[in-house]
């Protein structure tokens, strides 16, 4: 089952793992995130396997403290635009 973003402290950040019924639609997946990637100047931290994949979302905000944003959440709902 697909988990809801969490947001996460120290650092701050916005974590999901996506689950899916087989490698194709995993990869098909990770295809049209790549897209939306390049489009976005935007690259999440990700990790994955056969069937599922871990994003991870690092503040865009600078500074010593960097802290999510409005710009942050609405890269995650592209992202979950991918999946639906």
């Amino acid at each position: 089952m697909d988990q809801p973003w969490t947001h996460r402290q120290r650092p701050e950040r916005l974590e999901r793992r996506l689950e899916f019924s087989d490698y194709e639609a995993t990869r098909l997946f990770l295809e049209r995130l790549e897209q939306l990637s390049e489009q976005q100047s935007r690259y999440p931290d990700i990790s994955f396997g056969r069937t599922y994949v871990n994003l991870t979302l690092a503040p865009v905000s600078e500074g010593d403290d960097p802290v999510v944003t409005e710009a942050d959440h609405a890269f995650a709902a592209s992202i979950d635009a991918l999946v639906d």
